[in-house]
């Protein structure tokens, strides 16, 4: 069996690579994807299952131009990860480059990930959006 570390690791590759069913495939069916931020971006707030979380995807694809992705460190519990990291975004359609620190939590229940928090700087992607 794999640890939650791992788990989260793969998750990180399959969202590298654009695998979004592969990544789906890796939450529990009654998975929480919690984003929090300070603008309304439809990617923000409390998404439940699967399905609602493949929408949240398609909400990041649609907004963000994502030029880098970094996972850095890697904080592991008995049943939760927490990870810090860092990216560089373009705020779409048309707007400008932003780079920000994020930290995103999973908690792990039975090799799935049965829920995620995550949170950025949303100053900076307010700053960059579209004029």
């Amino acid at each position: 069996m794999s640890t939650p570390t791992e788990i989260i690791q793969a998750l990180y590759g399959a969202f590298g690579r654009g695998d979004i069913p592969a990544l789906l495939g890796m939450l529990s069916d009654d998975v929480e994807w919690i984003h929090r931020g300070s603008i309304g971006l439809a990617y923000m707030g409390t998404f439940r299952g699967k399905q609602a979380v493949a929408t949240w995807f398609g909400h990041v694809a649609e907004l963000d131009g994502i030029q880098a992705f970094e996972p850095r460190e890697f904080l592991a519990g008995p049943d939760h990860v927490t990870v810090l990291g860092w990216e560089r975004t373009q705020a779409l359609p048309g707007g400008g480059v932003f780079e920000t620190d994020w930290v995103h939590v999973f908690n792990v229940r039975d090799g799935q990930v049965s829920r995620f928090i995550g949170t950025y700087d949303t100053a900076a992607s307010g700053a960059a959006g579209p004029k």
